[in-house]
């Protein structure tokens, strides 16, 4: 059961850090600013994406 849950949890994570990605990709910021929160959300999927949706688009 706890696989299920697992692998799940870690496919929605997966999904949303892609969205995120999208959007600052899409988002009118300069070139390293997107540079920035990208590889913020790489390198800490979870804490990456949550500062990005408190901080990041206006």
């Amino acid at each position: 059961m706890g696989i299920e849950v697992g692998g799940l949890l870690g496919l929605v994570i997966l999904v949303l850090d892609v969205w995120g990605i999208i959007k600052v990709i899409q988002s009118s910021a300069g070139t390293g600013t997107k540079v920035l929160w990208i590889v913020l959300i790489m390198v800490l999927p979870v804490v990456g994406l949550l500062l990005w949706i408190l901080a990041g688009p206006k």
